[in-house]
Parts: C-alpha cells; sequence; structure tokens
C-alpha cells in the first residue's frame, strides 16, 4: 500500500518494521478530536478562501460522517497508515474521493497531533476536578458525622493526641482541594492552540490562526510556531499534578489499609471495595485500597518517562515524542479511575465509633495535656515534660493509664495537680479545648467544614 507521504520512497518498510513505528494502536483514542481540529481547520481554509466552498462543503460533509461512525464505534483503523491522522485522512479520501486530500493544506502531523493532545487534556483534565470534588464530597459527608468522633492521632505511627476523626479526615479534602487547583490552573496552558504552526515554520498560506482557535475553543494560540510543535510541557505538567493526586491518594490508602484491619479495627470497607481469599475463608482484604497504592508507581513512571523522553531532542518535532502519549492515556484512565473508587469507597465505609473511643482511653495520647496543664500552673514546660514523662513510666510499670492514676499518685509528682485534672485529661476535653484555628477542636472542625463547603 502506498503510503500518503510515500512520493519520495522507492522502497517500503517490511511489515514489522511498519508495526513497530505505528502509533494507531493507541492513538486511536484522539479519534475524535483529531476530526473535531480537522473540521475546525477546514472551516477556517474556506473563511480565508484558501479553499473553494464545494471543497469545503464535501471535507466538512465527509468528516462529519467519520464522526458518527467513530462515536458509534465503527471506525477500523490500519497499521499501515501509521497513526489517527493518516488513517482518517485515508478513509476521508475513500469517502468523498481526492477532494479529501485538501484536508491538510497549510498543516503537518505535527501542529495536528499537538492539536489533538491540547484538546483532549483540556476536557479530560475538566473531568478529573469533577472527580476530586465528587470524593470531596464523600469525604465531607462522612466528616459532618463524625466531628466529635474521638479517635487517636499520630505521629510516626505512634499515638500521639486525641483528635476528631473528621479533622484527620478533612486533612484529605484540602489536599484534595490543592490538588483540583493545581489542575485547574494548569488549563491555562493546556487552553492553547498550536493548529496552523505548520511541520516547525508556520505556512505560506494566508490562514487565521486565531479563527481556528476559536473555532476549537482555545483561549489563545501559541506565538512561535517551532514552539508550538516541540511543546510537551502542558502533558509534563500534567503528569506531575496526577502524581501528587496519587500521592495523597496512596496516602489515604494506607490510612484505610491500617485502618481495616484485626489490628486496628476502626473501620470496614464495603464488600463492593473489597476482596476474599481463594483459600482463608475469613479474609477480607482492602484490595482497591492496595491497587490504588500500587498504581501510584505507574503514574510516577508515565512522568519520569516523558521527562527522560524531552530531555535530550532538539526543536522542533522528534519520533521519540510518539511516546508522549501512551504514558499520558494511562495516567487520565489511572487517575480518574482510583478518584471515583477512593469517592464509593470513603461514602460507603462504616466507621466504628465504639472502637475509636475504646482506643483513646487506652494509649498515652492525652499525656501533653498533663505537661500544658502543669505549664498553666506556671511551672517550666521543659519540667513539666519531664513530670509528666515520669507519669507515664509509672502507668507502664503498673500496666495502667494516665487516668487510672489517683489524684494522691498525681500529686506525689507535683503538688500543682488538682481534681480537675480528670477533666483536663479526658480525651473528649483534650479535642474539645484545641480550639486554635485549624486544630482538632469541634468547633474548629465544625468551621473548616463550612468553609469547605463554600469552596464546593
Amino acid at each position: 500500500m502506498t503510503k500518503l507521504w510515500g512520493g519520495r520512497f522507492q522502497k517500503s518498510a517490511e511489515q514489522w518494521v511498519d508495526e513497530f513505528g505505528a502509533s494507531i494502536g493507541f492513538d486511536q483514542q484522539l479519534v475524535i478530536e483529531d476530526l473535531t481540529g480537522s473540521i475546525a481547520h477546514v472551516k477556517m481554509l474556506g473563511e480565508c478562501r484558501i479553499l473553494p466552498i464545494e471543497d469545503v462543503t464535501a471535507i466538512l460533509g465527509g468528516l462529519e460522517q467519520l464522526k458518527v461512525k467513530a462515536t458509534k464505534d465503527e471506525l477500523v483503523f490500519e497499521v499501515a497508515n501509521e497513526d489517527i491522522h493518516l488513517n482518517l485522512e485515508k478513509m476521508l479520501i475513500d469517502l468523498i474521493g481526492p477532494v479529501g486530500g485538501k484536508l491538510h493544506t497549510g498543516r503537518s502531523r505535527n501542529d495536528q497531533v499537538a492539536t489533538d493532545m491540547h484538546l483532549y487534556l483540556k476536557n479530560r483534565v475538566s473531568e478529573i476536578v469533577d472527580s476530586i470534588k465528587m470524593f470531596q464530597q464523600a469525604i465531607l459527608t462522612q466528616a459532618e458525622q463524625h466531628v466529635e468522633t474521638i479517635a487517636p492521632g499520630y505521629t510516626h505511627l505512634q499515638r500521639a493526641q486525641p483528635i476528631s476523626f473528621a479533622h484527620h479526615l478533612m486533612a484529605y479534602f484540602w489536599m484534595l482541594e490543592r490538588d483540583q487547583q493545581r489542575l485547574s490552573e494548569s488549563l491555562k496552558r493546556i487552553d492553547m492552540s498550536p493548529l496552523g504552526a505548520g511541520a516547525l515554520a508556520g505556512t505560506t498560506f494566508p490562514i487565521d490562526r486565531e479563527k481556528a482557535a476559536n473555532y476549537l475553543g482555545f483561549e489563545h494560540v501559541y506565538q512561535n510556531s517551532m514552539d508550538a510543535v516541540s511543546d510537551r510541557d502542558f502533558i509534563v505538567e500534567f503528569l506531575s499534578n496526577a502524581s501528587l493526586v496519587m500521592m495523597h491518594l496512596s496516602r489515604f490508602a494506607e490510612e484505610i489499609i491500617l485502618w481495616s484491619s484485626q489490628e486496628f479495627q476502626f473501620i470496614e470497607l464495603d464488600d463492593a471495595f473489597a476482596t476474599g481469599s481463594s483459600i482463608m475463608p475469613q479474609k477480607k482484604n482492602p484490595d482497591m485500597a492496595e491497587l490504588i497504592r500500587g498504581k501510584t508507581g505507574r503514574v510516577y513512571g508515565n512522568l519520569f518517562s516523558l521527562l527522560t523522553t524531552l530531555k535530550g531532542l532538539p526543536l522542533t518535532y522528534n519520533k521519540d515524542m510518539q511516546e508522549d502519549k501512551e504514558g499520558m492515556f494511562d495516567t487520565v484512565q489511572t487517575l480518574n479511575g482510583s478518584l471515583q473508587i477512593f469517592e464509593g469507597m470513603v461514602r460507603t465505609m462504616t466507621i466504628h465509633t465504639k472502637r475509636l473511643n475504646e482506643a483513646v482511653h487506652q494509649d498515652f495520647s492525652n499525656a501533653t495535656e498533663l505537661a500544658d496543664y502543669l505549664a498553666t500552673k506556671g511551672m517550666p514546660f521543659r519540667e513539666a515534660h519531664e513530670v509528666t514523662g515520669k507519669l507515664v513510666f509509672l502507668c507502664i510499670q503498673r500496666k495502667i493509664y494516665l487516668l487510672d492514676l489517683t489524684l494522691e499518685d498525681l500529686q506525689e509528682a507535683s503538688k500543682l495537680i488538682e481534681a480537675d485534672i480528670f477533666n483536663v485529661l479526658s480525651p473528649v476535653s483534650a479535642v474539645k479545648r484545641r480550639n486554635s484555628l485549624g486544630g482538632t477542636g469541634f468547633d474548629q472542625v465544625r468551621l473548616q467544614i463550612e468553609k469547605a463547603k463554600a469552596l464546593l
């Protein structure tokens, strides 16, 4: 089969070479974007009187027919035609005749594929932002129900201080808020049109790039044709932002995995988001959380792969840049899927409030309350820290907790301690009193929930 670009060549490549160099196996995902870009391009060619109206009408009619077939998944792509652009151009020529070949007037596959990817990411990033907001809503719904549910807070995975469980959940809300802000802000650099930049130097045809950009809904056009066809910063930025989102999901997944274990028993996942064992009938494994944690490395890999591909490329287009798409497609699918799974997982999980309450009464996470109490009585904090540490050691020796000590035990350590200490050491009181801005106090948690609602 003669290739659309084959005039200069006297010999065809072997089939396996064509298969190695072809991108149609994956870039067919750009079919709608490619047709959309072509429709805008030919409209512009007609408006600028570069093509006669009868040619424009014929080409537009053919492109619209292909678009209908594409939405019905009726198009058959061939490796011999290499990529999405040549496949569609060949289909168009087969459909309407040689006039279809005029579609490529004033453009190159270089600006064409860049346009496709800008269109693709513009749509997908907006979808991902919507998925993040749905996940944030699921977090908010659970948080509203558990403002006064007391849970152990951790540092170094050791019990640290009691907190509101809602406060813990809301930490992920704010991580996701930064994530969606980064993605939304990146749309400024995605929302740019390379169409009309040609292979690298523009074109001699009197095209109107702004008009084509307007047809496609782009806010800006690239001001340098070489930059337009060689820029993949917008994909790198997306992959970087996606890696941050996945890192946050992975951290949350790790906690979900711990919380649902027999050792913690803080939550139970809905059956829809867990699996069993082929040999151990009792098992309920948090597989979806584990899978999201595992897929994080995959998204990181896509980022580093593209950075490595781009690092030594001279301007402008090089075949290496064909490797920019698979990682982008994979990350879009992985990230959106992970967000949707996590939204359902959090929305449907059962939180064991009784178990959480037991946990904060069986640890020393209230020790800081005692040190702070002594400090408010005038004792230097470092001395208060030491006194409290010795009382904790005493409890460890007796196999009891601070609230199990008698007032006499406490006053032996310091005469500053009075009967009100037992209220101070209460986990509920410890949480409630931490009412500084952004703290875990109930009033502050309710305030951040209201602020979060306003953002959504």
